[in-house]
């Protein structure tokens, strides 16, 4: 066990009466930062010896409030021979990876409304992705959770890209509906493609999205996966009473749309698995 790792349980230990369980490389916790009855926080380590914090609970409580909720500094963190000695820098993000990508939310007018950033190891036990909304009293400009402390959603939520969308509805353009922001941008990379998808992934397309997409031709460009299935049923029952037309397609290489493309697919020869409401001109396609 690592010394950063052993330290976070102990403190955890020490703040909650909780003795935290799971494997020598996972454990689930009470999280210190809310009233937490059920272990829900998640704390992990990586092959460097990095601790992660995950507060699955209604708070969301990010990692930044975990420690400070246990006296700790987020250089606790990271190993010795590892840790930040400068400021926290652009690139920084909570899971102590540098940031590789970020994915900005905008309101109609293109205003920031939150963003997505992705860290440069996904994987090991490491999401890859956390939200953010501005924050101005913070050094980085950022705070890394979307929820208030009492847990409430603390901005408005709008599918990726929304200008774009807006534009394309009112032009008559079909439009992508993928899983994630790489997938977007591995579309809108193509001549001609506008794509969106919302953010945190399958399972979080909000109902009130519906009210950009009246009289919009959509794709929805389904993961090959269960997940994926679902959440592509979940926007079709959205979208079905205010869209043209919809066509539900499926990556033929690979899971999503990053692979068909990066495997040599084009935008042009997704699978067509469902037409649950296909474009009123036969003949037409999506």
């Amino acid at each position: 066990m690592t010394a950063p790792f052993a330290l976070i349980l102990k403190a955890l230990y020490d703040k909650t009466g909780y003795t935290p369980r799971g494997s020598a490389m996972q454990k689930n916790a009470r999280c210190p930062a809310h009233d937490d009855q059920h272990p829900s926080l998640s704390v992990g380590v990586t092959p460097d010896g990095v601790v992660m914090l995950t507060c699955h609970g209604g708070a969301h409580c990010s990692a930044r409030d975990v420690m400070a909720a246990l006296g700790l500094p987020m250089t606790a963190l990271w190993p010795t021979d590892t840790r930040r000695t400068t400021p926290v820098g652009d690139a920084w993000m909570p899971c102590g990876h540098d940031r590789v990508a970020d994915y900005r939310y905008t309101d109609e007018r293109g205003r920031l409304l939150y963003g997505v950033s992705r860290c440069s190891r996904k994987g090991d036990g490491c999401q890859g992705f956390r939200q953010w909304r501005p924050d101005t009293s913070r050094r980085s400009g950022r705070r890394w959770s979307l929820h208030t402390e009492d847990g409430m959603m603390a901005v408005r939520l709008v599918p990726y890209r929304l200008p774009e969308v807006i534009a394309a509805v009112a032009e008559q353009r079909v439009i992508s509906i993928c899983e994630g922001e790489k997938d977007v941008e591995t579309m809108r990379a193509r001549p001609g493609i506008t794509a969106t998808c919302n953010a945190m992934g399958a399972g979080k397309w909000q109902s009130d999205f519906a009210r950009y997409f009246h009289r919009a031709d959509v794709s929805i460009i389904a993961d090959r996966n269960p997940a994926g299935r679902r959440h592509a049923e979940a926007v079709v029952a959205n979208l079905l009473p205010v869209a043209r037309s919809i066509y539900v397609l499926q990556a033929r290489h690979g899971v999503d749309a990053h692979d068909h493309l990066a495997a040599g697919g084009t935008t042009g020869d997704f699978l067509a698995v469902w037409a649950p409401k296909p474009f009123p001109v036969q003949g037409r396609r999506p």
